[in-house]
């Protein structure tokens, strides 16, 4: 439910958006039972909780990365760009690098595990609104590791994982030798958005052609040889 009642004019706002019911009703009991906060609202999927933003103002998103149609980052991206000034935490129980660095990429303020404590994510919450970033102690070691090897000196190899599912499904035709027609027939779509869905992939992934869309797919074990 989506409420802006008995919000305090120091209140500060959260939306929560996340696929799965169960942990956006404990994350909004666990967050309204704090002080000073206030979640005005919950999405179950990143275009909903885009949506919401205009209307609800809040002052925080708490986002999943892994959901359905359009991903956490690509929300992430869309709301950094549209509402700069709202503070963006991705929540999520993905630690690997691909994922971290995609979301911070993207401009998230802060990356915390759904296996962090309760108080991790206040202290979280609290930081981004004061203007710091702020990374889960459980991956800010190996971040910190990462760069004093060396690895922010390279340009970062972005991962499959930050595609949706659908220009995962457009890779991998396009890596199979499909057109853009018989993959617009294939998906039920129009030309036209698989080509958006082309775009927004290899922008995504930095490839330049058909062949290099076919090696990655191949690397990344999407298709065989």
């Amino acid at each position: 439910m989506d409420a802006e009642l008995d919000v305090g004019e120091t209140d500060t706002k959260i939306l929560i958006v996340d696929d799965h019911a169960l942990l956006r009703e404990g994350l909004q009991s666990l967050l309204s039972a704090q002080r000073g906060m206030h979640v005005v609202g919950t999405a179950d999927d990143a275009q909903s909780g885009i949506s919401k933003i205009a209307a609800l103002h809040p002052d925080v998103v708490l986002t999943d990365l892994a959901m359905p149609e359009t991903s956490g980052i690509d929300a992430i991206r869309h709301v950094k760009s549209a509402h700069p000034d709202v503070k963006v935490i991705a929540l999520t129980f993905h630690k690997e690098d691909s994922y971290i660095h995609a979301a911070l990429k993207a401009g998230a303020d802060g990356y915390v595990l759904k296996d962090d404590s309760r108080d991790e994510l206040v202290i979280a919450i609290n930081s981004v609104l004061s203007g710091r970033n702020y990374l889960s102690p459980s991956i800010c070691d190996r971040v910190i590791a990462g760069y004093l090897s060396g690895v922010r000196k390279k340009r970062l190899e972005p991962s499959w994982h930050v595609l949706t599912r659908r220009e995962r499904q457009v890779m991998k035709m396009i890596a199979e030798g499909l057109k853009t027609r018989e993959i617009a027939e294939v998906l039920s779509l129009s030309p036209k958005t698989v080509e958006k869905h082309r775009t927004n992939m290899m922008n995504k992934l930095d490839l330049h052609s058909v062949s290099a869309v076919t090696l990655y797919a191949i690397q990344s074990g999407l298709i065989n040889q």
